[in-house]
């Protein structure tokens, strides 16, 4: 299936907010915080129209029951995508995926390369314009798909990162979990 990437959609909050309203009202005092992370998070950045969040919980481990039971209902399944200290979860609308869902620790969400990017980016419009820019051209690889897309975003987004932490004084690490 070919890679979508939309042009900014202001409905993409709202479709956020409506997301972690679900979550939190389904799992009531399991989630420390739930954020809006990713493309879709950040005003005028074109995007794969997929709503990213990232829940903290007090420990991943402990909270896996707990979702094991209540997600399904909201639509959520379980990927196995092989990161440490993390489940992901997607949700699919219409046969195609609308949410992910990360789960992480939430002593470790402040300083999240996801939450740091998103960030970096609503303060840096000319690296929207470049992310967006890259992103276009990806997609117009005949034969791509998502980990070839992924990739090729890798040396840019390791660049803002990277920005975004020396800011904040953070150290340097690299962007994509082994």
């Amino acid at each position: 299936m070919a890679i979508e990437i939309a042009d900014y959609d202001p409905r993409w909050p709202e479709l956020a907010r409506q997301a972690i309203g679900e979550l939190n009202g389904a799992l009531a005092g399991t989630f420390v915080r739930i954020e809006h992370v990713g493309s879709t998070s950040v005003p005028g950045l074109a995007a794969k129209p997929v709503i990213d969040l990232m829940a903290g919980v007090a420990d991943v481990e402990d909270a896996r029951p707990v979702l094991d039971e209540a997600l399904p209902a909201l639509g959520y399944s379980f990927l196995d995508a092989g990161m440490p200290d993390r489940l992901l979860l997607v949700r699919a609308t219409d046969g195609r995926r609308s949410h992910h869902l990360h789960v992480v620790p939430d002593a470790t969400l402040p300083t999240r390369n996801e939450v740091l990017l998103r960030d970096y980016l609503r303060g840096h419009p000319r690296d929207v314009e470049r992310y967006a820019a890259l992103k276009r051209s990806l997609v117009q690889t005949p034969g791509l798909n998502g980990e070839a897309y992924t990739r090729g975003k890798t040396q840019l987004v390791q660049e803002i990162v990277d920005a975004a932490r020396a800011q904040r004084g953070l150290p340097l690490v690299a962007v994509w979990e082994g």
